[in-house]
């Protein structure tokens, strides 16, 4: 039998061929096996799901665009062409222009970019302070659990625009204040999950075992109860991006979030709004890429929610 066989990725000496196996290394064999076993399984269900399947073919054309979008046209974003305001979509400006002559398609992929790695940063941000916060919770119980949570509850309490706004108050308007915003207030959601998940898997006899063994409450976390919680994390954050990607445009909205000359799909629907009436692809074109990113987010969330768990279905 092949070495790899026998020992997963472990190198063995020709003279071990034929050896039984340690313990320690069918412990290992059957570890790495039954994690890609799982992952497999997942990604299998994952792509049967045709809507989940679609979303990831929208959010990655829109990936694509907006890396190579505005170098399609010979137009920066902002420059500014008065003799040619308002123009509506025709073979020059494919997405026509606003009323500074700005043209609409190079300024819809550069609001792309910005209000994607907004949504992005800012959910992987609070995934982190949400895991650190709520694993340390879970995992101390008592005393400590239980001023974090009152902590948690007032921060819930509050609502979020008055956070925000007082962050961006104090902060100089930018991508980094949002995103700074988004991660200092929002990571309460992601802590109450962990933490959830971290009392329900610590009285685990294999953590149980590991705490005899004489195991660090931070190496049980993250080596023993991360890998269980992983999965139910990536659903969660996925809809964060969702979240973040609204928080910034209804920032921007209102004048609290991106700032000109950079713009993103909030500047772009703001200004659309204003003027609707008249020049209706303003709004059309940048409403319709949000609405599309934020309903393909929420597919490929419930996809992974339900290759991951499909007794959810149920």
């Amino acid at each position: 039998m092949p070495a790899t066989e026998r020992g997963g990725n472990m190198a063995i000496p020709e003279h071990d061929l034929f050896r039984p196996l340690l313990p320690e290394e069918r412990i290992i064999y059957e570890t790495k096996t039954e994690t890609v076993a799982f992952w497999s399984e997942v990604w299998r269900r994952f792509h049967k799901n045709k809507p989940a399947m679609a979303g990831v073919a929208i959010i990655s054309l829109f990936v694509v665009l907006a890396i190579v979008g505005p170098a399609m046209v010979p137009y920066r974003f902002d420059k500014v062409d008065l003799l040619s305001s308002y123009q509506p979509p025709n073979a020059k400006h494919w997405f026509g222009t606003d009323g500074l002559g700005r043209d609409l398609w190079a300024r819809t992929w550069v609001g792309a970019r910005v209000s994607l790695y907004i949504g992005v940063a800012a959910a992987l941000c609070q995934m982190v302070i949400g895991i650190l916060i709520g694993a340390f919770s879970g995992i101390y119980g008592g005393r400590v659990d239980m001023l974090i949570m009152r902590f948690v509850d007032i921060l819930i309490a509050i609502p979020f625009l008055i956070w925000v706004s007082l962050f961006m108050l104090l902060l100089k308007p930018g991508i980094g204040s949002i995103i700074v915003s988004f991660s200092l207030t929002q990571w309460s959601g992601m802590a109450r999950l962990v933490r959830g998940e971290v009392l329900r898997l610590k009285n685990s006899e294999f953590v149980l075992a590991t705490q005899h063994m004489g195991a660090s409450r931070w190496r049980i976390i993250f080596k023993h109860l991360f890998p269980n919680f992983l999965p139910v994390v990536i659903v969660n954050t996925t809809f964060r991006v969702t979240g973040a990607i609204f928080g910034e445009s209804f920032l921007s909205f209102i004048g609290l979030g991106i700032q000109p000359p950079m713009t993103s799909w909030g500047v772009l629907i703001a200004n659309g709004i204003s003027e609707m009436r008249e020049h209706t692809y303003l709004l059309i074109f940048p409403a319709v890429c949000i609405s599309l990113t934020m309903l393909s987010l929420q597919l490929i969330g419930d996809g992974l929610r339900d290759a991951i768990d499909p007794k959810l279905r149920q």
